[in-house]
């Protein structure tokens, strides 16, 4: 028992008393004063404010698009250069690895020949892929400069461009008769001129279009045999 009371008077035995409670009180930290903002201002800093840097020619910067390499004015250029065959072609512009535009007419020319009732995507995809890979092969051994794979793409792709409208044709009437194989040959002789005459021009070989509208020919006739078949 005795050990008990002892546990209790200390823990109940402490040296706080309620003056050293009213001392602490008036220790406690005053809250600080309304300080005027010219009394701030007036200390006279000798910095610098900050203030976001502006760049003069942030709206003066391309489009985004135009840093993807779309380009609507090339696109349009070489567009109608494929729809006038007798329109000289503007070599700077043609020798360019734009593949925007022969993705459109590509799935136009399937869409058009499945709205005419031929599911042909796997062969425009595939004609086409081997036909640039042979056209590439030809144009490098033909001409000493070279080209590159992206441009006969870019190129073949836009001058596809008639045998869109041919499959369109082919949704309102049949094209197997003498109506349409002379339409066939005509498209053919459209997509191969026009082909040609943009790599003679991206390419400087003179005298040699008629070389190159061969095999042109060839591969657009077998899109004409699709679209006819």
């Amino acid at each position: 028992m005795s050990n008990l009371a002892q546990f209790d008077s200390d823990f109940y035995q402490s040296n706080f008393t309620i003056d050293n409670q009213e001392q602490q009180a008036g220790e406690q930290p005053q809250p600080a004063s309304f300080v005027p903002s010219e009394t701030l201002m007036s200390t006279g800093y000798a910095g610098q404010f900050f203030q976001p840097a502006s760049n003069s020619d942030y709206y003066s910067q391309s489009p985004y698009i135009d840093k993807l390499g779309i380009h609507f004015d090339h696109i349009w250029q070489k567009t109608w250069t494929v729809l006038n065959p007798m329109k000289p072609a503007d070599g700077s512009i043609m020798n360019e690895t734009d593949l925007t535009g022969p993705i459109l007419f590509c799935i136009a020319l399937g869409a058009t020949l499945l709205l005419a009732g031929k599911v042909q995507f796997g062969y425009v995809y595939g004609m086409s892929a081997i036909g640039c890979l042979v056209i590439h092969a030809l144009l490098n051994l033909m001409s000493s400069s070279g080209v590159s794979y992206g441009c006969v793409a870019s190129v073949l792709g836009y001058c596809l461009l008639p045998m869109v409208i041919l499959s369109g044709c082919a949704m309102f009437f049949s094209l197997q008769g003498t109506f349409g194989t002379v339409s066939s040959l005509v498209i053919i002789g459209w997509c191969s001129l026009s082909a040609s005459k943009i790599f003679i021009a991206a390419l400087h070989m003179e005298g040699q279009q008629l070389l190159v509208a061969y095999p042109c020919a060839l591969l657009y006739g077998l899109f004409a045999l699709l679209t006819i078949f």
